[in-house]
């Protein structure tokens, strides 16, 4: 029954044009904020100690409302993938040419900001991507995203070591796979290192996958422009990894930080990104 309610809302979504998407998701955002406190007590001050950091202005309701969005962009991005990629303006498209020319694949990352679930679509109008994805526990809300997500010459895996292998199997044949970065790794998977000033566990995953065979790796991000106008998507490609995970990962979320501040109103302030999971060694100040 939930999955049939949820597929017609889906469909119901897909039917409306993106501004009014857009607008019901700012609502969503609203509520969201106003009506849970653990929804606060994550958002507002991770939001604002990134803005305090870089002395920039602390646009909460603006955040608030763009938080919304972020969910409602990627429903629509799913039902309505031919529309939404002529909403797109691309800028440094040549970095991800070259990148792919070099025949070594691509490691696409992809943090939750803005219209991210667009940037994998454009890349599979070049070439095919495999993209890790971490399964709900709900197993009827998993088969109506992977139906939303599907889309052609995008594979998506799990993120469990069979993900892992055929993601490398994918830079062996000098495809694209995409990893979103700023998510928490199970217990034994990340290292902590600094995110915005505070010890965040963070995968190395796209370090080790990049260093095995030279492979380039590129940062994405989907900034929203205007109600209904689309997204701006801007490539980066970061420096090589080192080899230490630790090292590496400290460098990943220097990438990740300067990809936020693109946007920073359009990341998703209510993810914890510093929480503790179960089975990873203590933070650093609470050794």
């Amino acid at each position: 029954m939930r999955k049939t309610l949820l597929k017609i809302s889906l469909n119901s979504i897909a039917a409306m044009p993106l501004s009014v998407v857009q607008a019901f998701g700012a609502l969503l955002g609203l509520l969201a904020y106003v009506g849970s406190g653990h929804y606060r007590s994550l958002f507002r001050p991770q939001y604002e100690s990134v803005t305090k950091i870089h002395h920039l202005p602390f646009q909460l309701w603006k955040a608030v409302r763009a938080s919304g969005m972020l969910f409602s962009d990627s429903l629509w991005i799913w039902r309505n993938p031919n529309k939404a990629l002529q909403l797109v303006e691309i800028q440094n498209w040549d970095v991800v040419e070259s990148a792919i020319k070099e025949g070594h694949g691509l490691v696409m990352l992809t943090p939750h900001l803005g219209g991210f679930e667009i940037i994998p679509r454009v890349l599979a109008q070049h070439f095919p991507a495999t993209i890790l994805y971490r399964p709900s526990r709900q197993q009827w809300l998993n088969e109506v995203v992977e139906e939303g997500r599907a889309y052609p010459n995008m594979h998506f895996v799990p993120t469990n070591l069979n993900g892992v292998r055929q993601m490398t199997r994918a830079l062996t044949r000098g495809e694209a796979i995409g990893i979103l970065p700023d998510q928490v790794p199970s217990g034994g998977e990340g290292v902590w290192v600094p995110f915005f000033g505070r010890p965040a566990y963070t995968t190395p995953l796209p370090a080790r996958l990049a260093n095995r065979n030279n492979t380039p790796v590129v940062m994405f991000t989907a900034k929203r422009k205007s109600l209904g106008e689309g997204w701006l998507m801007q490539a980066n490609r970061l420096a090589p990894f080192p080899e230490d995970a630790t090292l590496a990962a400290a460098q990943l979320n220097t990438a990740i930080e300067n990809a936020v501040l693109v946007a920073p109103e359009q990341f998703i302030w209510s993810y914890n990104r510093y929480k503790h999971p179960a089975g990873a060694e203590l933070p650093p100040n609470a050794q």
